[in-house]
């Protein structure tokens, strides 16, 4: 299982990279598109939106299933990843690299109480 060490994770399988600029980038992990199988479709949230954590942010949908895709912190979505609309195989392709929306978190320092690698590595294979 490919889990990128300078990354931050959740339970419910979204990675998490901080940005430079204060903001977070979110994506679904390897091991959930892998799970998913091959992505069909994406809905993703309204820039502007304000989300809670672990509030519904977006929906990942597969031949096999629909998926909800959780804000990590509270906080306000900044930025979509509208290439996925035409192009949701892209997670599929390469799930850390095909982000699904950005935030700018209400308490920055809760991105730190997220998953490492590790932890995260443990929990994927409970």
């Amino acid at each position: 299982m490919n889990v990128p060490a300078n990354l931050k994770y959740t339970k419910s399988h979204e990675w998490v990279r901080s940005e430079t600029d204060g903001t977070i980038t979110i994506g679904i992990t390897e091991h959930a598109q892998d799970l998913l199988g091959d992505l069909v479709f994406i809905d993703l949230p309204d820039v502007g939106m304000e989300l809670a954590a672990e509030q519904e942010a977006a929906v990942v949908e597969s031949v096999k299933a629909a998926a909800d895709v959780y804000a990590p912190v509270a906080g306000t979505v900044t930025a979509v990843n509208t290439a996925l609309t035409d192009a949701p195989e892209s997670v599929n392709q390469d799930a850390y690299a095909a982000w699904l929306f950005k935030m700018k978190p209400v308490n920055p320092g809760d991105v730190d109480a997220l998953l490492d690698a590790a932890a995260y590595t443990a929990s994927a294979g409970e």
